[in-house]
């Protein structure tokens, strides 16, 4: 997104990063984890690509619609998959979210280096956005919080890609990622 270089390059690294560990989590673990992760990771790369500063790169204008598409048929893909679980709305959302940012820059392009000020009704729905992603950043950073072992009980040891926090953290620095993203609209 346009604004200030140095935080647009730390979210750069932060989406790069969350994207490289859901690609490590493709690795292991079933089928659906797999898919989880590989949807996460398509998120995580394409936040780090439109969180790339415009001073250093300004992607032409049908790149937008580009984005619009990849994370509308993402979106489709997991409101299809939600069906079976919760969690593929929460990806439906953040595609949407992808998709409203896109468009958003396609209609800002020509209007100068921010976001402030687009289209008239653009407002309420960020913030509608905002508030989704506020809350769920609040509930992941409590679910990572560490439970108290039970007597008796041994940990489970997992490999790299079946550990449930590693997934939390991922989910969390994104939503996280998705607020710092929304924010200039």
């Amino acid at each position: 997104m346009h604004g200030p270089a140095s935080p647009g390059w730390l979210l750069v690294a932060l989406c790069a990063a969350t994207g490289v560990s859901c690609v490590l989590r493709m690795r292991g673990g079933g089928v659906e984890q797999r898919r989880t992760a590989g949807a996460e990771a398509l998120m995580a790369f394409g936040m780090a690509a439109m969180a790339v500063p415009a001073t250093v790169f300004s992607p032409p204008s049908w790149a937008w619609a580009g984005y619009a598409v990849v994370f509308g048929a993402a979106g489709v893909r997991a409101l299809w998959a939600a069906r079976a679980g919760a969690h593929h709305l929460h990806h439906a959302i953040g595609a949407l979210a992808m998709v409203y940012m896109s468009l958003a820059m396609t209609v800002t392009a020509g209007q100068g280096p921010h976001l402030h000020g687009g289209p008239a009704g653009l407002p309420l729905l960020t913030g509608a956005f905002l508030v989704y992603f506020t809350g769920y950043v609040l509930v992941s950073g409590v679910r990572l919080m560490p439970v108290p072992e039970v007597a008796g009980v041994a940990p489970v040891s997992a490999g790299r890609g079946d550990r449930p926090e590693l997934a939390r953290a991922c989910r969390l620095s994104m939503g996280i990622a998705m607020m710092a993203m929304l924010m200039p609209l």
